[in-house]
Parts: C-alpha cells; sequence; structure tokens
C-alpha cells in the first residue's frame, strides 16, 4: 500500500432502527480495526442520515470530494442494503475517479456492486411476481385480505411470506452450494452465516448479518 492509499475518508451511516450489526458506533469500531490493520490514516469522516437523505446523499457526495481534494480513498463502513440504492450507483459507483474499500466485503469492486443492484432489481420483480400469484391464490381460497380476524390475516400473511423465502432459497442456491463447497471446514450454522457474509451473501433483506436460524431456514429450503 502506498503512502497516497494510506489516507482515508470514512462514510458512516446513521439508520433509523439500529440494529447492533449496524449502529454507529459497531460501523466505527469497524473502521478503527481497519485503519489499525491496514496502517491507514483517518483524515474525515462523513455521516449519512438514511431517514433523511431521500433521494440523494449530500454525505457521501461531501465524503467524494473529501477525497478527490487530499487524493485520499473512500472507506464505506456498511454495505447494508446500499446494494439496492440508485442514489449510491449515481454518486459513487459512476465516478471512477474515487477509489473506494468496504470494510465488511474488502474485495467488493464498482463492477461487483453493479452486479449485484442488477440482481437485487431481479429479485424484487420475482417476488413481486410470486407475491402477486400468491395473493391472487389466497383470494381463490375464499380468504379476505385485511380480514378484522387476526388468525385469517396471519395465515395469508404467513403463506406470502413462504412464498417470498422459496423464491430468495431459489435465487441463491448456486451460490450457496458454491461457497459451502469452498469452506468445507463451516460446520455449525454461525460458522456457515460467517462465511456466507465473508462471500458478501446478503440476507433476503439485504443485511450482511446471518443469523443461525436464517442459515437454518435457508439450507432447509435449499436441500
Amino acid at each position: 500500500m502506498t503512502t497516497q492509499e494510506r489516507k482515508f475518508v470514512a462514510y458512516f451511516r446513521q439508520f433509523g432502527k439500529v440494529k447492533a450489526a449496524n449502529s454507529l458506533g459497531t460501523q466505527k469500531a469497524k473502521v478503527t480495526k481497519f485503519l489499525e490493520e491496514n496502517k491507514g490514516r483517518l483524515i474525515a469522516e462523513h455521516t449519512e442520515n438514511e431517514v433523511k437523505f431521500g433521494k440523494t446523499r449530500p454525505a457521501l457526495t461531501a465524503a467524494i470530494a473529501a477525497c478527490k481534494k487530499n487524493k485520499a480513498r473512500l472507506l464505506i463502513a456498511s454495505l447494508d442494503k446500499l446494494n439496492r440504492d440508485m442514489a449510491f450507483s449515481q454518486v459513487l459507483l459512476d465516478d471512477k475517479k474515487v477509489d473506494f474499500v468496504c470494510v465488511e466485503l474488502q474485495a467488493a469492486t464498482r463492477e461487483m456492486l453493479k452486479m449485484r443492484m442488477v440482481f437485487a432489481e431481479w429479485e424484487a420483480e420475482k417476488i413481486g411476481v410470486r407475491t402477486s400469484a400468491a395473493l391472487q391464490k389466497l383470494k381463490k381460497q375464499g380468504v379476505k385480505l385485511g380480514s378484522p380476524r387476526p388468525e385469517i390475516g396471519s395465515e395469508a400473511g404467513n403463506k406470502v411470506n413462504s412464498a417470498k423465502a422459496v423464491s430468495f432459497a431459489e435465487r441463491v442456491a448456486p451460490t450457496v452450494r458454491a461457497i459451502l463447497k469452498k469452506n468445507r471446514n463451516a460446520y455449525t450454522l454461525r460458522e456457515i452465516g460467517a462465511v456466507f457474509v465473508e462471500n458478501g451473501l446478503e440476507t433476503p433483506r439485504g443485511n450482511l448479518e446471518w443469523s443461525p436460524t436464517q442459515v437454518k431456514n435457508l439450507l432447509a429450503r435449499i436441500k
């Protein structure tokens, strides 16, 4: 790593609903660890408010400007759901004048993230079709959606969620099999979840955090 590459500008994200895995404190801890391991120096940091940014990303724009001014690399603390965000693509992925590195997935490149956005869009479309089909099937079975009877509403919701889970499992099955074949030493559900994260496999909601239960359910659907 050259002297120029050792300068970083951190890009953090403040989420409305905070989870331990992507809290601001956790993001900063990951960045600190990365800097220590790579002998990097943080010269600036910018935090995006995920609730207020709307269709633009002012903090990301500011971070990129700081990188260009100081000839530094952009250090992205959290990739959570960014692969589904068009503003992120337009601001960073289409601007090849700034180099970046993702703390959670250091092998990520512009090409990789763009492909993930394409797959996410395809997945959303496919899930939409399956969800519509599942709702139509429920209607034919006499289920009234939005029924005041909670047990009926819960049953309908469970069937729709199940259809979404099956669709997701079908899509990622080849990737999961390839990951498991390459990492035969991952035996426990927690170890397999960690391997998923290392390989950039996101959960159905676009997160890079796999719980043992999520791993178990996914493997059951694939097998």
